[in-house]
């Protein structure tokens, strides 16, 4: 049986862990070439490893989406190792202070916007280009139910609105050049960041009686709309905030 991605390549960043590792392993499953872009290079490595293990195809680059000269090196080694890039998961991402607006510290917020949107601006700067150039592709950047709703705190909550923005000029310039741009609002999904900075790690009923579902999502979940909008069956998508979310915004 063939499979979706079969001799594509797909980019994903912050795919190393969570979200990005599901989404990196997805798109393997289904016969893409698959860079993972993380600065965590050993769980990066790990990933590619568990690619490589289920038979895959999967390449680990360093990357800081914060710094261009990462980003334009990570996009041009997917090209030079396999010849193309259709498909990019925009996914890196950090939280940060949980402090009221007026408590957080420039250097917070700077650094937040510098991985979250700057990051985001970054790599499609780059990955646009290509897939304009070769005739096509499917960017999905990961936003949150922070960038539909006021679900955290100001910089992140910022950030997130702000892919949302970038989103949706991406779609409506790049249409003509056969690129879709998406994104997906997750809720709240069981990683190691919905779990950091809680005094007890393995407590997550606050955030589970924020959805309406009696539990968080996984990042499989996440990963299988990604992959979805990132595929021919997607084809007339383009544009649209997604939420995955268990029924939060609708609470």
């Amino acid at each position: 049986m063939a499979r979706s991605f079969e001799d594509r390549t797909a980019v994903v960043t912050g795919g190393a862990s969570g979200i990005g590792r599901a989404t990196a392993e997805r798109f393997a499953s289904e016969g893409a070439n698959v860079v993972v872009a993380d600065v965590a290079t050993g769980a990066g490595r790990e990933t590619v490893g568990a690619i490589e293990s289920a038979g895959g195809t999967a390449t680990f680059v360093e990357t800081d989406v914060s710094d261009p000269a990462a980003v334009e090196g990570m996009i041009r080694e997917a090209v030079d190792r396999y010849g193309s890039l259709d498909v990019a998961h925009n996914n890196a991402g950090i939280g940060g202070e949980d402090n009221r607006l007026a408590a957080q510290s420039e250097e917070h917020w700077d650094r937040v916007m510098a991985v979250n949107l700057k990051g985001v601006w970054l790599c499609m700067k780059h990955e646009l280009r290509v897939m304009a150039e070769t005739g096509g592709g499917a960017v999905v950047n990961t936003a949150s139910i922070a960038g539909l709703a006021a679900a955290g705190h100001a910089a992140y909550v910022a950030s997130k609105h702000g892919v949302i923005g970038l989103t949706r000029v991406a779609a409506r310039e790049y249409a003509r050049d056969d690129v879709r741009v998406n994104a997906v609002c997750p809720g709240v999904v069981d990683t190691q960041l919905s779990r950091r900075g809680q005094e007890d790690p393995e407590e997550v009923d606050p955030y589970v009686d924020l959805q309406a579902f009696d539990r968080l999502g996984t990042p499989e979940e996440i990963a299988a709309a990604v992959v979805w909008l990132s595929s021919a069956e997607a084809s007339f998508v383009t544009g649209g905030a997604y939420p995955v979310d268990g029924g939060y915004m609708a609470l």
